[in-house]
């Protein structure tokens, strides 16, 4: 019973978060980075985890503060880790997102509402591991409009 108490009070809490309070998702100084040199190393058919972008669409510009929806679907049976979710700015440096989306993170995706980011076109680098250990990552893209 005390299980299933927390589990409904992490949720309320999130949902809260999420809706009460607007994060900086990227900060001015990060998205004047200079772009990620390469290409982001992908791998052919995987059991990993499915990563989809809900919302915003990745072609639709949107203005900021924004509602950012991510979803994670486990395959084979296996549930995600919650924990293993990162998330990085594609920039040169790279910028570390993970702490900055951690309160909106669950085993069903990232619902993050209100993220303030900057005008311009962002790439972020989402990966996350399911119960058997198998990883999968996605680039997300967010347009924002001024």
């Amino acid at each position: 019973m005390k299980k299933s108490l927390a589990a409904s009070l992490a949720v309320v809490m999130l949902s809260a978060y999420g809706s009460a309070h607007a994060v900086t998702l990227i900060k001015e100084s990060e998205a004047r980075l200079p772009a990620a040199s390469g290409g982001l190393a992908t791998r052919g058919i995987t059991r990993g985890p499915a990563i989809k972008q809900l919302s915003p669409a990745p072609d639709e510009a949107v203005k900021s503060p924004l509602n950012l929806k991510v979803s994670f679907e486990a395959r084979g049976g296996a549930k995600i880790d919650p924990a293993s979710v990162k998330a990085v700015y594609l920039k040169s440096p790279s910028v570390e997102l993970t702490d900055r989306v951690k309160p909106a993170v669950s085993d069903s995706g990232i619902e993050l509402n209100g993220a303030e980011v900057p005008a311009g076109e962002h790439q972020i680098n989402i990966s996350v591991t399911d119960s058997e250990g198998r990883q999968s990552s996605s680039v997300i893209t967010l347009k924002v409009a001024k």
